[in-house]
């Protein structure tokens, strides 16, 4: 138990005194916390703790623009130097001492540079990212410890030279050094507080702007889940709150809050925004619906755009399927395809025509892949649309495969002119273009019943040996309605033969395109046009669904505006959404290169086993011609079948070089054959007939001959076999030898 202590004992125990402190122990206790402070102050100061992050934003985005102004004036320099060696070169060609390929290599790489000129500067700068911001901070760091380590070896040089100076009888730069210095020691080492936590930006600093193959993937392999990043519902809105402009937005609320506010001044039931995202040409975002579908949205764009104080067409709504409620919302300031990368380059023959190829960019930064083969496909647009552009962007594509044989047809225009090199066939005239339209419907008869035989199965396999068909088709509607008859024919026949048309046209209706065929297309797409287009194309209920080409503007003399942006369905291994796309542009230069090189690779012709089945296919009835009741024509047929070397010559191409057909029986059978068609004045005779005339006319040579080994002969000659001829008298389908056929052979 603790003994008590008595208050007399307590009173009797004498008091301590405080120990006096000296005043060197006072100057030394000061001391010791002034360096505290100053240690504390420089510590802070080399970490960077006294950077305003604001300021270090500024710095970093300062540095971006730098960088990017230096890009911008190396690549002036290196057009200009293209410029010069183009200059040099045709001035050597003129005089003889250059080539002309030369000339036109350098016209390629002038054009290439300043496409990667115009496209630099149509890229904005855009925000510094994290990672950028960090280096500027460690920079400034780095750069204050340079500057501690040499200030100490200085200022023992400085220390130095006062001293000596005041050995001499100097005294004044010691006494302006030690001033200098007990000023500095006062501002180090006055009372220190740190600095709390950086502040945050009022937008994320990583641009949310790149194509989903440049993010990195959610963490532990988790899907994503469309509009999970709640930022803010309509309850949360503050009361009294009004309509602002979206300029005024800068943080993820306030969009969210521009967004909630503008909705519900014109009763669009816009209840919720989701996964806010910061671009360069503007914001994107998640926005759900509590009734009825996006189509509200859709309806109201118009006076959304007044309410956000946007351009035309500043209001992007796109219905999202998974989420039937839900709709991904852009509200566009600026270019959003100005940043999209140009096309690759493609050498010749690198690509096969089943091989996916970049051909556009969506409106959220992500690629537009497709394959033609076996995909028939329409691309509409009204004048100004950029249908030419889209075909010629295809076509570059396609010219570069090494089992495709590549055909242009306009009627009216000048079709892929800058690639022209590179294809096969170019038919410009109603006479050519049907010639081409009914070969290949005959073709690809003759390759649905050769597929078997080459053991292909349900499918054409195309191989350089046995190269696919693609056909570019511009302004179907200027073309003669026995070729719209045709390419509607062959739209039943040549999928599966690799034998694909992509025809463009103004309109979707079946008064541009012959037949009401649009909706049959598997892949279909349409550039700024008119409403009915949007529907008779994509379906009725296509607007409601968010598909709004008919918003897009054309080009006019010197505005590009929204010429070659596209929306399409169709395009193999990509689901059917509602989405813009911008279709790549290539300069003409770069074409007509890029088509020398090709044709300097080599182009292709069709197979001969092709060829031959095309000799025993039935035309279709409405090319044959009409006879009367004795047997004469009546109306000649309204096109030829002609050869592929027949074709080529037709349409001023180089025909395939074959060797003349050697003296002998079969050559003799041929020209006898010819000779007895043209004193008969007629074009074509049944097998029978045609062996009873020479018979008459030599019958030392052929009296003797029968019927089959006849055709023998004519085979042997490279007639092939028998084909079908038409009606002859009361004969609906005789087969036989026409004469022209016949002729091509020697």
């Amino acid at each position: 138990m603790a003994t008590e202590v008595q208050p007399e004992q307590a009173e009797q125990e004498p008091a301590k005194e405080p120990v006096e402190q000296t005043l060197g122990d006072k100057a030394k206790q000061a001391f010791a916390v002034q360096r505290s402070h100053a240690a504390a102050r420089v510590k802070e100061w080399l970490a960077g703790g006294d950077l305003d992050h604001v300021d270090v934003i500024q710095a970093a985005t300062e540095r971006k623009q730098r960088k990017y102004s230096e890009k911008i004036a190396r690549q002036n320099r290196i057009v200009a130097e293209a410029h010069g060696n183009l200059y040099n070169a045709k001035l050597q060609a003129e005089n003889g001492d250059g080539r002309s390929s030369a000339v036109a290599h350098l016209g390629g790489r002038v054009a290439a540079e300043e496409s990667k000129l115009s496209a630099l500067q149509a890229m904005p700068v855009l925000p510094p990212t994290d990672r950028e911001i960090a280096a500027v901070r460690t920079s400034k760091k780095a750069g204050r410890a340079g500057i501690v380590a040499a200030g100490g070896v200085g200022g023992l040089s400085v220390l130095g030279a006062a001293a000596e100076h005041a050995a001499s009888g100097q005294p004044l730069l010691l006494a302006i050094g030690v001033t200098a210095a007990g000023y500095g020691w006062y501002l180090l080492s006055r009372p220190f507080i740190a600095r709390g936590k950086e502040g945050e930006v009022p937008f994320p600093l990583t641009p949310a702007s790149l194509p989903a193959t440049f993010q990195a993937d959610p963490a532990g392999g988790a899907t994503p889940i469309v509009g999970g990043n709640v930022v803010m519902s309509v309850e949360q809105l503050p009361e009294g709150a009004k309509p602002f402009p979206i300029r005024g937005a800068r943080t993820p609320d306030q969009l969210a809050q521009c967004v909630l506010l503008a909705a519900r001044a014109e009763s669009v039931p816009i209840v919720e925004v989701s996964d806010v995202q910061r671009h360069p040409w503007g914001w994107q975002c998640i926005v759900r619906v509590s009734d009825g579908t996006p189509e509200a949205i859709i309806d109201k764009s118009g006076d959304l755009e007044t309410k956000f104080d946007l351009p035309a067409n500043g209001v992007r709504p796109q219905p999202i399927k998974a989420r039937r409620a839900c709709a991904v919302l852009r509200l566009v300031e600026g270019d959003p395809f100005a940043t999209a990368p140009g096309l690759p380059y493609r050498a010749p023959k690198s690509l096969s025509i089943t091989d996916r190829f970049r051909v556009g960019t969506s409106v959220g930064g992500d690629p537009l892949e497709l394959s033609l083969a076996g995909v028939m496909g329409l691309w509409v647009a009204a004048s100004g649309g950029g249908k030419t552009g889209i075909l010629q962007a295809l076509a570059e594509g396609v010219t570069a495969c090494r089992d495709n044989i590549t055909i242009d047809l306009d009627p009216f225009g000048d079709g892929l002119e800058d690639l022209g090199d590179a294809i096969r066939i170019t038919a410009r005239t109603n006479e050519q273009i049907e010639a081409v339209l009914l070969f290949l419907w005959v073709m690809a008869k003759g390759r649905a019943r050769l597929r078997a035989k080459l053991g292909m199965g349900k499918k054409w396999k195309a191989s350089p040996e046995r190269p696919a068909f693609t056909v570019f088709f511009d302004e179907l509607p200027k073309s003669s309605p026995l070729a719209k008859r045709l390419y509607n024919d062959l739209l039943l026949v040549g999928r599966k033969e690799l034998i694909v048309v992509q025809a463009a046209s103004q309109g979707g209706q079946s008064s541009y395109l012959g037949a009401n065929v649009a909706q049959m297309i598997a892949l279909t797409a349409i550039g700024p046009c008119k409403v009915e287009d949007t529907r008779s194309v994509f379906g009725d209920g296509s607007v409601r669904e968010g598909y709004l080409p008919h918003k897009l503007s054309p080009a006019t003399a010197t505005d590009p505006k929204d010429a070659g942006h596209i929306f399409i369905q169709g395009v193999p291994g990509m689901a059917d959404e509602p989405i813009e796309y911008a279709i790549h542009e290539v300069a003409s230069a770069v074409l007509r290169q890029l088509a020398q090189e090709r044709l300097e690779a080599g182009l292709l012709d069709p197979d001969q086993d092709s060829l031959d089945a095309m000799r025993n296919v039935d035309l279709p009835e409405y090319v044959e011609p009409e006879y009367d009741k004795d047997g004469d024509i009546k109306k000649p047929a309204p096109v030829e079948l002609l050869t592929w070397d027949q074709l080529l010559r037709l349409c001023g191409a180089q025909p395939v070089e074959i060797s003349p057909l050697e003296d002998g029986a079969p050559r003799q059978a041929v020209e006898d054959s010819v000779t007895v068609m043209e004193k008969a004045t007629v074009d074509r005779m049944k097998t029978e007939t045609l062996l009873a005339a020479v018979q008459d006319y030599d019958p030392d040579t052929y009296t003797e001959m029968g019927v089959d080994e006849f055709k023998a002969l004519m085979k042997k000659a490279g007639a092939g076999s028998p084909i079908t001829l038409g009606p002859i008298g009361e004969e609906k389908s005789p087969r036989g030898f026409k004469r022209d056929r016949l002729r091509h052979l020697l």
